[in-house]
């Protein structure tokens, strides 16, 4: 097992003068002396404390990981303030992915989170040189616009990276990536008739949680490869 990360000139030198954002703040699930740490953001409009974001940290801390889940700017003043704002621009989101990092340091660390969450992570992986990149449902495109699809960074990244997708994703769907061309550092894997959520129509005999602990597996089992750590994953 094992890959190896391309010859690069050292760490971004956003890691080491970014430090004009407040420090951002941490909700951590797993052993504290973990020997990597990955962290999460959550999908736009959702909070880090959201249903899917709680189940893939305690999952993930279960088999031995360090989880630092995250919300973007906007997010945090919303739960401090109650006021609601749109999302933060893609700038203020790509520059607290880099205060993110800086904060944890890139060394050990591996990076992604739920839709907009995972997208923005694998933006400035290259740029950071985290050690990957996992995305639980990318946003491919917007609902009922198949047509206008974005693969970037996807296409051209060098950061190991596990895109993990429902068969039935309206954001992108297993007949629509299928054909998409991706980089070759790009693993995808398919829950079984998922939504953006990996859940399964109610007429399904396969259920979320069967989705949700595959796909906790799999971030294991992909982690492993690229690390050859030992995590518990069954």
């Amino acid at each position: 097992m094992g890959s190896a990360k391309p010859d690069s000139p050292g760490p971004s030198s956003h890691l080491k003068t970014q430090r004009c954002m407040p420090d951002i703040k941490f909700e951590f699930e797993g052993p504290k002396k973990a020997p990597l740490t990955i962290a999460l953001a959550p999908a736009s409009g959702q909070s880090l404390k959201v249903e899917f974001m709680a189940h893939f940290a305690e999952a993930l801390g279960k088999i031995g990981l360090r989880v630092a889940r995250f919300n973007f700017p906007y997010m945090s003043e919303r739960d401090t303030t109650g006021r609601r704002r749109a999302p933060d621009s893609e700038p203020v989101l790509h520059e607290t992915w880099r205060q993110v990092i800086a904060q944890l340091g890139p060394e050990k660390l591996f990076i992604g989170g739920k839709s907009q969450g995972g997208r923005t992570a694998a933006v400035v992986a290259d740029e950071c040189q985290v050690l990957g990149v996992v995305c639980l449902g990318f946003p491919f495109h917007a609902t009922g616009k198949s047509h206008q699809y974005d693969v970037a960074p996807l296409d051209v990244t060098q950061t190991p990276t596990l895109i993990m997708q429902g068969e039935w994703d309206t954001f992108g769907d297993k007949g629509e990536v299928s054909s998409y061309t991706l980089s070759s550092k790009v693993q995808l894997k398919w829950m079984k008739e998922g939504d953006h959520s990996f859940q399964p129509p109610k007429e399904s005999k396969r259920t979320r949680e069967e989705n949700w602990t595959l796909a906790a597996r799999l971030i294991g089992r992909f982690i492993m490869e690229i690390t050859n750590i030992e995590l518990a994953v069954k």
